[in-house]
């Protein structure tokens, strides 16, 4: 059990925590959210006494054990990947490193004592199962997208992103009874999101979680735990759930604030009337000090949001882009071979794939940034893009500002645009001299964003488009891309993103490129499918299950939605047919009223068929 009493800190004039109280149970599965800077990360510091409070208390009961992974750490080790995590289990790892000495000891006239030490920690190595902690470390190791090569590989070789993966395994592996993660999912490709948030609902322990992707939210937690104005208010439900109790609590706390304010609005010009009157001055100095005993409301910060609308200048052609027989190597390995496919005019197509297997090379290869070595990728006609790509530290000139690197990249719109759509991404009149090099993440990718927006494209290529963004900006670059009549060209690994926008799935695998109708959840199914067409029966992946089942019902309404346009299309073109042969016909003959009857069917079939489409293109809006 974790217990925080009346917690309270402050940085210089800003509170972050003001008297919070709360008791955590090793059960429970907690999602904690808030605004930037409202104490997340300086929370979970706080739990593991890693920062330093100004009054109250946190305690952690010596029954629990708790494990803190936090959103950076520096990890350095000579040991091999697999050694690395191996060495979890400390006793079992001293315990094997001890053996090549103990076994030197017994080749020449060995002691009693030597012989009695190697018996004894042969049976303790076997009390402890090594091939059970052997397996266990590589499953982890494996769901986590360590490769047999990686594995094997030293510390020191991998990267920051991978570093922190191993840093993950690490603590999965301590078997924790509960867990404080701050942004665990930054590091990870969509496919070991998948696993990690399937071991997460299978195992035991709980969790404080801090994260910005909705679907982990919404798929994990049973609760939420509010950060705001210095207080902290645990809401019942996933965060779905959360954000509908959220709006229902700030209509009620404005609507009373409006009430106070008219309260006090209305004391005041009492007072303010009788001020000037000796005959009223006690009745007005009571009034005056039951205003200042009013426990004033305080409405929380109100989410500023990005506001923009995108649109395309020109129409182009049926396909907006065309990849064939393409193949790409670094030196003697190879990336991807013979990938080919297309993509039509208003598809909004997601590419997906674990990291390491070459997505980001394709997309870059497809973006121009790479050089073609085999095969051919064109645009369409009349198609024009615009790139968004994803590390913006090496593509924004550091020593400009943010208006004249804008400014610059969009040569064709007006001082006055430009000024206007910075403002829409929340670049006030005095951030727009900032230069680029003292942006944080989130910054830099509505820089980028804007620059790409502006170019009027119709062609969009987005490599990982959410990045640092919190989940209301999210939501509002979701929107926003969702009206776009273009197309649409992406990399994400944020599995609601993905569900919400993708009309296609395409698929990197070590045998080419797989296509997919349909969001993420239909893709699961599909996928499944192919593999296993007697269902999901055989999988143990629930959550997997779970989506893919909603999957397989938005699959059969699609499927069902193109039957029906293709039938509209031929029942529009018969009517047209048969209205224009009563030109031909003498009112009021047999045959008029034949081919009248004839057009009053296919008109009712029609009607009927279009209300059919739309009742299930809602259902198919809604379920995005």
């Amino acid at each position: 059990m974790i217990q925080a009493k009346n917690i309270c800190l402050s940085f210089g004039n800003q509170t972050v925590f003001d008297h919070i109280s709360f008791i955590l149970q090793p059960h429970q599965r907690i999602g904690l959210v808030g605004a930037n800077g409202t104490g997340k990360s300086t929370l979970l510091k706080a739990i593991m006494e890693q920062q330093i409070l100004d009054e109250g208390t946190v305690m952690v009961t010596t029954n629990c054990k708790v494990a803190y992974m936090p959103q950076e750490v520096v990890l350095t080790s000579e040991k091999t990947v697999f050694e690395e995590a191996l060495a979890t289990f400390a006793e079992f790892y001293a315990l094997q490193a001890s053996l090549p000495a103990l076994e030197a000891a017994m080749v020449n006239n060995p002691t009693v004592a030597d012989i009695e030490a190697y018996a004894h920690a042969q049976q303790q190595l076997k009390d402890y199962q090594p091939s059970a902690l052997i397996q266990e470390t590589k499953n982890v190791l494996n769901g986590l997208g360590f490769s047999e090569i990686q594995q094997q590989s030293p510390v020191s070789t991998l990267s920051v992103g991978w570093k922190m993966r191993l840093v993950l395994a690490k603590l999965l592996l301590q078997k924790a009874d509960f867990y404080l993660f701050d942004e665990p999912t930054n590091h990870l490709d969509i496919v070991a999101k998948d696993w990690f948030l399937e071991f997460l609902k299978n195992s035991d322990c709980g969790f404080l979680l801090v994260c910005h992707e909705r679907y982990f939210l919404d798929k994990l937690c049973t609760e939420i735990l509010e950060l705001e104005l210095g207080k902290g208010t645990i809401y019942k439900g996933n965060y779905s759930a959360y954000e509908t109790q959220k709006a229902q609590t700030l209509f009620a706390l404005e609507r009373a604030y409006e009430q106070q304010q008219r309260e006090i609005a209305q004391k005041m010009a009492t007072i303010e009337r009788f001020r000037a009157s000796a005959s009223k001055a006690k009745m007005v100095q009571s009034m005056i000090k039951e205003v200042d005993a009013i426990e004033r409301i305080v409405l929380p910060p109100s989410i500023r949001t990005i506001r923009f609308n995108i649109s395309s200048t020109q129409r182009p052609g049926k396909i907006a882009l065309t990849v064939k027989d393409l193949s790409f190597q670094f030196g003697e390995k190879k990336i991807f071979d013979h990938i080919s496919f297309e993509i039509e005019r208003g598809e909004k197509v997601a590419l997906i794939a674990p990291n390491g297997t070459g997505k980001t090379t394709l997309f870059n290869v497809i973006a121009g940034i790479y050089p073609l070595q085999a095969g051919s990728v064109a645009l369409g006609h009349n198609v024009h893009h615009a790139l968004f790509a994803q590390d913006q530290d090496k593509v924004l000139p550091k020593e400009k500002t943010v208006f004249d690197y804008v400014m610059g990249s969009c040569p064709r719109k007006t001082e006055q645009e430009i000024r206007g759509m910075l403002g829409a991404f929340l670049f006030s009149k005095e951030t727009i001299h900032k230069k680029l090099k003292v942006l944080s993440g989130g910054e830099k990718n509505r820089v980028s964003m804007v620059t790409v927006l502006m170019q009027n494209a119709n062609f969009l290529m987005l490599d990982e488009p959410t990045n640092h963004l919190d989940m209301q900006s999210k939501d509002i670059l979701l929107s926003a891309l969702k009206q776009f009549d273009g197309t649409i060209f992406f990399v994400s690994h944020d599995h609601d993103f993905i569900n919400h926008l993708a009309t296609r799935i395409l698929e990197l695998t070590p045998h080419g490129i797989e296509s997919y109708q349909g969001n993420y959840e239909e893709y699961l199914y599909q996928r499944q499918f192919r593999l296993n067409p007697e269902g999901a029966k055989s999988t143990p992946q629930v959550e997997v299950k779970q989506a893919a089942s909603d999957g397989k019902q938005a699959f059969e309404q699609r499927k069902q939605a193109k039957k029906l346009e293709q039938a509209i299309e031929r029942l529009e073109t018969d009517v047209k047919a048969k209205t224009e042969q009563f030109a031909t016909l003498e009112y009021g003959s047999p045959e008029y009223a034949t081919l009248e009857a004839k057009l009053i069917s296919l008109r009712r079939n029609l009607e009927k068929s279009l209300k059919e489409w739309e009742s299930l293109q809602i259902g198919l809006d809604n379920s995005n």
